[in-house]
């Protein structure tokens, strides 16, 4: 969780994460408009990305410049691939449930008992 903690922690601003990835603020800023990357802002009002960010940016550029996709596309290609994340998160958890049920039954408890209690 400590890992996952620190890919979102806003330590970035514009002028670094510009040169990290290669493209112009201004770019950064279209695709702010865009939706594509929400950066968060500091007190003053300051846009400061996360390492997330980062990599969400990376992606973005290998769709454009590698592989020819129009903004549209990445767009389209980000959120499936967002929904196709969580889709696979709620399996696991769903699947940790089952195991958890399946010990229960294998230690004798049977589903009937552990709604009773």
């Amino acid at each position: 969780m400590e890992r996952e903690s620190r890919v979102d922690e806003p330590r970035y601003t514009i002028s670094v994460v510009a040169r990290l990835v290669d493209l112009h603020p201004q770019t950064l800023r279209n695709y702010e408009e865009m939706g594509l990357v929400v950066p968060q802002r500091s007190p003053g009002n300051f846009r400061l990305y996360t390492e997330r960010d980062v990599q969400r940016l990376r992606k973005i550029v290998r769709l454009t410049n590698d592989l020819g996709v129009n903004l549209a596309g990445v767009e389209v290609i980000l959120n499936l691939t967002e929904r196709v994340e969580a889709l696979q998160a709620e399996v696991k958890a769903l699947q940790a449930q089952l195991a958890a049920l399946n010990v229960e039954v294998a230690a004798g408890h049977g589903v009937d008992d552990a709604e009773e209690t």
